[in-house]
């Protein structure tokens, strides 16, 4: 792959740029008491179609009050984006190109998306965890989140190591006259709090990961596992990020457990990236391949519970690509797979390779207008090989990808739509189906009834 190839890879997991939005305020008096102890606030970071936004604050006022005494113009709500030491924003990125056209997806021309105040969509009193309550010492103040809005954005793509890192965000909650909250508490994640963080040392290479572990009924009772691989920009030390830089926390939401019963959930990240060759970038191999099938053996040796004859693995564009190689170095070995917007290209798969990629019954996903990876070079002349050669390969080919949720659109009206090669959306969101004997069935479901044989 040609530098000029690998530069077009920053879009992996570029998070969609946002914009603020100022209130008016209108302040009830007895808000603007002194409290009975220092005020604080805690974020709530939520995983979206397009990233991780911070889409609440919860405001402990150290005081009682009622649910009578706030609307959404009570509280100003500010907040600063500080990034990670020696990182630098899109827009600086853009600069520092001096005038070079560098697409980023949803774009950020300016340096208004590290500091300003954001849009409070809904305001009420509720319990330390943002329930509704009609008196209570806490607020919640819901804002405005959306693929364009970069201030509530957790995460920021560096230009410079092509890795997506966490943005330290500073709030300031102000009711327009005494009362001034800065003190931050802490984070909650509904999603990603359902996973466990921990690594894997194997050989020479130490792996952090997510994990997600179901409701067991009985001592005896075996679950599935999906292994998920992320995208190229979820490198690194942290292990939060291959569930939350896009929105792989879903494998862990009833929409997808529902097809397994419970499931286990394991998300390995990669110190650089998986497309990490031997001798090049995305060269058909990867430096991590034996240690990280030693890694997912380890993690099913600690976990009786899981059933070794349904081991799913899948992943998205630099993980599709680690997926490929899993499938065609260990054939067998995995019950089904399904890489989205895969990386390995076509030309790199020989006939002895196809024949072992084969024998593991596998899902592509990707869209026509991927234009980091084209599918014309991966995945369709791969899926054609297949078909040809009797494997039992489906394929959800999306036209483009668009927000299917209906919250979020273009000017003139229709739906808001994302870069080409952010196909993963249509995984989470369970939107991948084909015709199997005459009838609709979705990706989860068809994984669901594969068993290793």
């Amino acid at each position: 792959m040609t530098r000029k190839q690998l530069q077009q890879m920053i879009r992996l997991s570029l998070c969609g740029v946002m914009a603020a939005g100022v209130f008016a305020l209108g302040t009830p008096a007895s808000l603007a008491a002194v409290p009975a102890q220092q005020p604080s606030y805690k974020t709530v970071t939520e995983t979206f179609d397009w990233g991780p936004s911070v889409s609440k604050v919860i405001v402990d006022l150290g005081r009682t009050v009622k649910a009578s005494e706030v609307n959404t113009g009570t509280f100003k709500v500010h907040v600063r984006r500080e990034l990670a030491e020696g990182a630098i924003t899109p827009a600086e990125a853009m600069r520092e190109k001096q005038g070079a056209t560098i697409s980023l997806g949803a774009e950020s021309t300016s340096d208004k998306d590290l500091e300003g105040d954001r849009q409070v969509t809904k305001a009420y009193v509720s319990d330390a965890k943002g329930n509704p309550v009609e008196s209570g010492g806490y607020v919640t103040l819901e804002m405005a989140v959306s693929p364009t809005d970069t201030l509530g954005a957790a995460l920021n793509f560096d230009l410079h190591t092509m890795l997506n890192n966490w943005v330290k965000p500073h709030y300031t909650i102000t009711d327009g006259r005494k009362l001034v909250v800065d003190n931050n508490q802490g984070d909650i994640r509904p999603q990603a709090d359902k996973f466990h963080y921990n690594h894997e040392l194997v050989v020479r290479n130490s792996f952090p990961y997510a994990s997600y572990e179901p409701e067991l009924k009985n001592k005896d009772e075996k679950k599935p596992l999906i292994i998920w691989l992320h995208g190229m920009g979820e490198g690194g030390n942290s292990p939060s990020l291959p569930i939350m830089g896009n929105k792989a926390t879903q494998f862990a939401d009833a929409s997808i457990q529902k097809y397994f019963g419970g499931a286990y959930v394991l998300a390995p990240q990669a110190r650089t990236y998986w497309m990490h060759g031997y001798k090049g970038f995305a060269d058909g191999t990867s430096i991590y391949s034996e240690s990280l099938m030693e890694c997912i053996k380890a993690y099913v040796a600690k976990h009786p519970h899981v059933d070794e004859n349904r081991i799913y693995v899948g992943g998205d564009s630099n993980g599709g690509y680690m997926t490929m190689l899993l499938v065609r170095d260990n054939p067998g070995f995995f019950a089904a797979a399904f890489p989205t917007c895969e990386g390995l290209k076509d030309s790199l798969i020989s006939d002895k390779d196809l024949k072992n990629i084969a024998k593991t019954p596998i899902w592509f996903t990707a869209a026509k207008t991927d234009t980091v990876l084209p599918p014309k070079d991966y995945a369709v002349p791969t899926v054609a090989r297949l078909k040809k050669a009797g494997a039992d390969v489906h394929f959800s080919f999306f036209d483009k990808v668009v927000d299917t949720s209906g919250k979020y659109k273009k000017a003139d009206g229709t739906p808001y739509e994302y870069m080409g090669h952010w196909s993963w959306i249509y995984v989470y969101n369970d939107e991948c189906e084909d015709t199997i004997g005459g009838k609709t069935v979705k990706l989860f479901q068809w994984m669901a009834a594969q068993k290793r044989k």
